[in-house]
């Protein structure tokens, strides 16, 4: 079986979450997205403390299909040096197979 990853990234607003998610999905780079927020952000950017509200897109994949999705989201993200971080996922197998079917190019 693959490897499976969940793939974090934010964005400034939902609509930009949801626009990421939808291209990302509608690729089959990712089996589904979950949007969370907003969310609250501590941060240091270009040498300065900073606060601010985000929305987290949670993103489920083939470790396989992992270098494809990052490309996307650093060609569609409206921000110049997004977040993008991923962690091993492990789940139910019917779950992981979930992943599998959606996540094939060829499906119609």
């Amino acid at each position: 079986m693959a490897e499976y990853l969940q793939v974090a990234t934010a964005a400034e607003s939902r609509d930009d979450a949801v626009k990421l998610a939808q291209s990302v999905v509608a690729a089959r780079l990712a089996a589904g997205a979950q949007i969370v927020g907003p969310v609250a952000s501590v941060f240091w950017h270009q040498g300065e403390f900073g606060t601010g509200e985000e929305w987290q897109i949670l993103l489920k994949t083939r470790a396989d299909r992992y270098a494809a999705l990052e490309a996307l989201l650093l060609e569609h993200h409206p921000w110049k040096n997004p977040e993008i971080s991923a962690v091993p996922l492990t789940g139910a197998e019917g779950y992981l197979r979930w992943i599998d079917r959606t996540t094939q190019q060829d499906e119609g």
